[in-house]
């Protein structure tokens, strides 16, 4: 069962956070449209010496969105979420836990590990807490340390997907499991979303449509390129961050690399922190992640035009399957 929280969005969706690509801008038009906004923490970056730039960010979304459900009270926002890398790496992870914690963020998505603390300080304040897993280990470990619901990321999905079928995910995991869960993995339509609930799946989880919207922060070139490719231009490689992820090919090749022969390629060439004046690709600011889902992307338009469109083919599939 869902909890009050996911239960009354317009449809099943969950933005994912897309590291550079998700800000406060794409958030707050995510919920206005009615679908769970996001975004990672570690997007919001300050210069050394200044204020966090994540409190900055967490109070124009609450004010942004209680403007909007004050001004259409029948038509309130959805509810937002942010993104916490919980891996030992994060050196902020303590920072930001805190700051969301006083701001009470009302959905907390975790990855790169499952930490109890972090689900105790999202129920602290209120919130839920859900955690990404690419297979049924993972899930059962997120669980078991306290998280709320998961979100099956499988194959197809952008960035650091998982390599198996939706179909094996999801079902590995309602064997056992019957609390919220969301699918990842190609979905960019109405039908798409209604597929996910039809394998068991509560809401769907998408993200790669969206970089291809006037809200979102991706480069311009990132966004045409979004709309001008489609699921043959997705390459998987753990080149580039040392973890598989799905990329667009053609960032591959403008990087100066050939995509088709990622397996010959130098990894200790990569510098991924530093700046790329030396000539060097950058993962993520110069290597695009997508998932497979992009090809029925094909211009860059405003979130709720998207969300719109998610709406009207969703609804559509409803009625359609109801017919037959």
């Amino acid at each position: 069962m869902l909890p009050p929280i996911l239960s009354h969005l317009r449809i099943p969706v969950v933005a994912s956070p897309m590291f550079i690509v998700s800000g406060p801008d794409l958030v707050i038009a995510q919920c206005k449209a009615g679908i769970v906004g996001s975004f990672p923490a570690l997007n919001a970056r300050e210069k050394p010496g200044e204020a966090p730039l994540l409190d900055a960010w967490l109070t124009r979304i609450a004010e942004e969105l209680d403007r909007h459900n004050q001004a259409n009270p029948d038509r309130p926002a959805a509810p937002f979420a942010v993104n916490q890398i919980v891996h030992r790496s994060n050196a902020r992870l303590e920072r930001d836990i805190e700051i969301c914690h006083r701001h009470k963020v009302p959905i907390w998505i975790t990855s790169l590990g499952a930490r109890p603390e972090v689900n105790a300080a999202a129920h602290d304040c209120g919130g839920i807490a859900l955690h990404d897993v690419i297979n049924n280990t993972f899930a059962r470990k997120a669980i078991d340390k306290g998280a709320d619901g998961l979100i099956a990321v499988a194959a197809g999905a952008g960035g650091h997907a998982g390599p198996q079928s939706p179909f094996a995910l999801v079902q590995e995991i309602r064997a056992w499991f019957d609390g919220p869960l969301l699918l990842s993995g190609a979905i960019a339509t109405g039908r798409a979303v209604l597929a996910a609930q039809a394998m068991g799946a509560d809401l769907a989880y998408v993200g790669s449509p969206f970089i291809a919207t006037t809200e979102s922060s991706a480069q311009p070139e990132y966004k045409q390129m979004i709309a001008e490719s489609g699921a043959e231009d997705i390459v998987t490689s753990a080149l580039f961050t040392g973890v598989s992820g799905n990329y667009l090919a053609p960032s591959i090749r403008a990087a100066g690399l050939d995509p088709e022969n990622l397996a010959t390629a130098d990894a200790t060439a990569m510098d991924f922190d530093k700046a790329t004046s030396g000539g060097k690709p950058k993962a993520w600011s110069q290597i695009w992640g997508s998932g497979q889902g992009i090809g029925v992307v094909k211009s860059v338009t405003p979130a709720a035009e998207l969300i719109d469109r998610l709406a009207t083919e969703y609804v559509a599939a409803r009625r359609r399957l109801c017919a037959d």
